[in-house]
């Protein structure tokens, strides 16, 4: 579930920061689009991190060996 919302976030920032030029007046009197795309981008890449660094702690496993001597 992080992956995807961290995927989520990325494109959502990207796409405020790169692709939309032009906000209405009531937008951006209230908020800076590109504040808010450099925020959503940066909580993106946190999220993927986060992800795949407990995806990763999550499949070690642990074997125990045992020999009888």
């Amino acid at each position: 579930m992080g992956i995807g919302i961290g995927i989520l976030l990325l494109v959502l920032g990207l796409i405020l920061l790169f692709a939309i030029k032009e906000f209405p007046d009531s937008v951006q009197d209230v908020v800076d689009p590109s504040t808010v795309g450099w925020i959503l981008v940066i909580a993106g890449v946190l999220a993927l991190v986060l992800g795949l660094v407990m995806n990763k702690q999550r499949a070690t496993t642990h074997v125990e060996e045992r020999r009888d001597v």
